[in-house]
């Protein structure tokens, strides 16, 4: 007799790459379990009303993006575990799993002071509860460390009226701030407004979304560099946590996800540090720690004092020379580690590493564990 299969509605867009990474996920989920779930999807946009079909539909359980009330409590008359992968609502309705907002932010911050950035602006959309927690942690980890950041965080408007009103905001920050996009389509809209301001991206100011959606930020003029989230795990671990629920079992109400890293692109091509030798090396490095280089190699293109050049990058950006191309490369082995099936020794050569070993050995060191273990965790 045919086993019988769970019947799971998926009610999450496929418009944008998130939604499309979250889909990947569960079905990662139930490929790995041997699940025997029938899943419904149909093509919507973010923020649907609940379709008709819903109503008198027999089935066992829902993943959905909960943007609004209106949605929650339509679902939740259906009777049947719900999980939701959103962070649309400020009380959650159902369990819910997210990406981590706080180690989002925390990680688009570090970028910019890579950089050199000493100013941060945040442009949100007030429209989206995740927007305002996205808001909350940009000015409260600045704050911490002592930063004043700008903020502007409006209700969506028509087009022409917010690049306007954007492009003046603009024109008000100090040269070459940070600015962080709530997500990219506001990250778009930000360097429409730059251009209308007669502001160049990333020379007057360097501009960061979130979710990287590869096709929307190669659109952008300059393309837009993103934090990119784990939204693959996200839908893994919500389809974990349905099968939980499914079962009778108890979950926690929400679950977080940490982002991936940063997909590194022109509007974030920036090096503001005022001693040009040292932003020299920033620079080398960037371009260069993935090749094998050492801090001889550094020396050589920015002849100085191995002293001085230490102390400079100590007191610029908190860090030795040789730190930083460590950090350089483990920022693409992670992102390898993540998004690719190559090998370990075929990631340790393309993050300049000499032999696998010495990749592991570090990335224990920095991490407390191994690059297979990291992997296994993070595609999961």
């Amino acid at each position: 007799m045919p086993q019988t299969r769970s019947r799971i509605a998926l009610l999450i867009e496929t418009s944008n790459v998130y939604g499309r990474e979250l889909l990947r996920g569960i079905h990662s989920w139930a490929g790995d379990n041997d699940a025997h779930w029938s899943f419904r999807l149909v093509e919507q946009g973010r923020g649907a009303v609940v379709p008709d079909w819903l109503d008198g539909w027999e089935g066992d359980g829902i993943i959905a993006r909960v943007e609004n009330e209106r949605i929650g409590s339509a679902l939740q008359r259906l009777g049947i575990p719900v999980v939701d992968v959103s962070a649309g609502l400020e009380q959650p309705l159902f369990p819910r799993v997210v990406t981590d907002s706080e180690k989002v932010i925390r990680l688009a911050i570090e970028h910019f002071q890579e950089l050199g950035i000493k100013d941060f602006a945040f442009c949100g959309d007030r429209s989206f509860f995740w927007s305002r927690v996205r808001e909350k942690h940009f000015v409260s980890i600045l704050e911490e460390a002592g930063k004043r950041p700008w903020i502007r965080s409006s209700r969506a408007s028509k087009p022409d009226t917010e690049i306007g009103r954007l492009a003046r905001w603009l024109k008000t920050l100090p040269a070459r701030t940070g600015v962080l996009a709530c997500y990219d389509i506001r990250g778009q809209e930000v360097l429409e407004a730059a251009r209308e301001a007669g502001l160049r991206a990333p020379d007057d100011l360097a501009v960061l979304g979130i979710h990287n959606d590869e096709i929307l930020c190669e659109l952008c003029d300059p393309p837009l560099s993103s934090v990119t989230p784990n939204a693959r795990l996200a839908g893994y671990e919500a389809a974990e946590v349905l099968h939980r629920l499914m079962k009778g079992g108890e979950v926690d109400l929400v679950k977080r996800v940490s982002p991936v890293g940063i997909a590194k692109r022109q509007s974030t091509d920036l090096v503001a540090i005022d001693d040009p030798k040292i932003s020299a090396a920033v620079t080398y490095i960037q371009n260069n720690a993935c090749k094998g280089i050492s801090v001889q190699d550094v020396l050589a293109k920015v002849p100085m004092a191995r002293t001085q050049l230490e102390r400079q990058f100590r007191k610029l950006l908190g860090r030795t020379p040789r730190e930083q191309i460590e950090r350089v490369r483990m920022e693409r082995v992670k992102e390898l580690l993540v998004r690719s099936s190559l090998p370990i020794s075929a990631i340790a050569e393309s993050a300049g590493y000499e032999y696998p070993e010495y990749l592991t050995v570090a990335f224990k060191r920095i991490f407390g564990e191994s690059p297979r273990d990291f992997r296994a965790r993070e595609q999961r």
